[in-house]
């Protein structure tokens, strides 16, 4: 048999990088992988969870996602080949700007556990991950397992219409 389930996604992410940054050049800020296979740990039909921060993207989802088609067609092939060993891969791509990346969502409370930082241009989302984890141990925020997934208790204690930010 061929190469194992985690080689093959790590050979697919590697590929995406290698395109995102043909496509996006000297625009793409980051890239990272999270989720299983962030975590290293996909199935055989696990997504390809990537956040991709670039500058001056378009707005809206359906342009942006436009814009990382070149990067789609690129890796067909091995999304393909990657079938042919039943490992059913498919990209699903977070495309961000800088500045929506500073102000944060709420993936990024996952991601300080699981992602993968594959390209970041001077430490931009390493900095911006490292400040929301500090965040979350001000706050005492806590990470719960809950039947096979997990939700986040962001503050500890918390009262009834107290507000605090991230």
């Amino acid at each position: 048999m061929g190469e194992g389930i985690r080689e093959v996604y790590e050979r697919l992410v590697h590929r995406c990088l290698v395109e995102a940054r043909r496509v996006y050049g000297e625009r793409l800020v980051t890239f990272a992988v999270f989720g299983s296979v962030g975590r290293g740990v996909p199935g055989p039909q696990s997504d390809i969870d990537l956040l991709i921060v670039v500058e001056d993207l378009p707005p809206g989802r359906r342009r942006r996602l436009e814009t990382f088609e070149p990067v789609e067609q690129a890796v067909e092939a091995d999304l393909r080949a990657a079938r042919a060993e039943r490992i059913h891969a498919s990209l699903s791509p977070v495309l961000l700007t800088p500045q929506e990346a500073i102000r944060g969502i709420p993936l990024f409370l996952d991601m300080t556990e699981d992602a993968r930082i594959l390209y970041d241009r001077a430490g931009f989302f390493a900095n911006r991950l490292s400040e929301l984890r500090q965040r979350l141990r001000e706050l005492g925020a806590q990470r719960i397992p809950y039947g096979g997934a997990w939700y986040w208790r962001l503050k500890e204690p918390f009262h009834p219409r107290e507000e605090f930010t991230l």
